[in-house]
Parts: C-alpha cells; structure tokens; sequence
C-alpha cells in the first residue's frame, strides 16, 4: 500500500483547508489521520472505517473537522475549519485495521509521507 498525501500549506487562524490522501494498493481499509508538530510526539487526529459510516475525531479538532473517503478514488479527505495556530503540523495519513485502536500510531502499518499544515495567527 502506498499513500499519497496533499493539501497542506500556509493559511490564517481561522481560515479552512481540505487534506487528501490517496492510497494504491489494497485498500479496503480503515483510515487515519495523524499530526507531528516539531518537539512533540505524533498523535491522533481523526479517523474512518472502511464503509466510511463510523468516524473518530481527538477532542482538539471535533467540531471543527470532518473526515471523509470516497472508496471508488481510494481517497480519505480531512477538511479544517477554523484552523488555530496549534493545529499547524505535519498530517500524516495512515492506514490498516485498528479497530477499536484507532488513536494508536501502532494500529497503522502503512503512512503516507506527510504533508505540511501551516497556520499563522
């Protein structure tokens, strides 16, 4: 499996942004999103089934994220809103089968390269 992430760049507080991950391979999996941001560990950002009809969010985005796939392109999509400076990060997708581990790094055994979120006050 090899996945492919975009959509990072540079925006304001409070501004939008809409993540893509694109995966080849085997895909039917569950999908996840994580974020690094310098000095700190990885953590969970969000997460999707593979039916897309269960969703997982951290505390510090839900209500201003929504995760998303369209199995048919083997695309997960994490679209921000409202983004705060605290949210800049390098995103990570990952995928695999973590079932009730769907915060856990270690649940995943396939990430994408990561792409950039910057967000200036």
């Amino acid at each position: 499996v090899q996945l492919q992430a975009s959509g990072g760049g540079l925006v304001q507080a409070g501004d939008s942004l809409r993540l893509s991950c694109a995966a080849s391979g085997r895909t039917l999996y569950a999908m996840g999103w994580f974020r690094q941001a310098p000095g700190k560990e990885r953590e969970f950002v969000a997460s999707i089934s593979r039916s897309g009809g269960s969703t997982y969010y951290a505390d510090s985005v839900k209500g201003r994220s929504t995760i998303s796939r369209d199995n048919a392109k083997n695309t997960v999509y994490l679209q921000m809103n409202s983004l705060k400076p605290e949210d800049a990060a390098l995103y990570y997708c990952a995928v695999g089968y973590p079932g009730d581990r769907y915060s856990y790094t270690g649940a995943y055994p396939y990430w994408g390269q990561g792409t950039l979120v910057t967000v200036s006050s």
